[in-house]
């Protein structure tokens, strides 16, 4: 019978599943699982894949676990890493290429506003009209830069692009956005 009451400290966990302690990796997930769905709901747009992610996420971390190394950082933060680069790999995959090609400007601004609860505000200043009328190239910088706060070194990963023409391609894109709403 599980223990459903029990919580366990940091170093407690760890070791208990570095054991291989079934009942820990139920807390685990239990207590971290809604926060790496986060993380992967940042990357990952389309509900059933992110699913897939988390599930191959949850493996890794079990299968990794041995690994772990408290002295070099949390486990929520390797778990957010582990997690994390599986949401760039599914995205990397060539399946998950063609279908972020194909969304079109207007559903990504959309996500955009859903995502942060912005759809009323953005439309009242017309950012979200504005923001349509970037190429996609450049929407998609500006989404992972300004609206999900990646590096530019991220940003190149994530579109398997040099860092060079990520940042000359989100210049491009502010200079476009300040025409669009007049600022100098």
């Amino acid at each position: 019978m599980a223990q459903e009451n029990i919580i366990y400290n940091e170093d407690e966990l760890v070791f208990l599943l570095q054991q291989g302690s079934k009942d820990a990796f139920n807390y685990l997930y239990a207590n971290y699982s809604a926060a790496l769905w986060t993380t992967i709901c940042r990357l990952i747009k389309d509900q059933a894949t992110a699913e897939d992610v988390l599930q191959e996420a949850f493996v890794k971390i079990w299968k990794g676990m041995a690994s772990y190394n408290s002295s070099k950082g949390r486990l929520y933060t390797w778990m957010c890493n582990i997690t994390r680069n599986c949401a760039i790999d599914k995205l990397r995959s060539k399946g998950e290429r063609m279908n972020a090609q194909s969304q079109n400007n207007e559903s990504i601004v959309h996500h955009i506003a859903e995502m942060y609860g912005a759809q009323q505000n953005t439309d009242t200043i017309g950012l979200k009209a504005i923001l349509a009328q970037l190429p996609q190239m450049y929407l998609l910088i500006v989404d992972l830069a300004y609206f999900k706060g990646y590096t530019m070194e991220e940003c190149a990963e994530i579109l398997e692009i040099p860092v060079g023409t990520v940042k000359t391609r989100l210049r491009k894109a502010i200079s476009l956005l300040r025409e669009k709403l007049n600022i100098a």
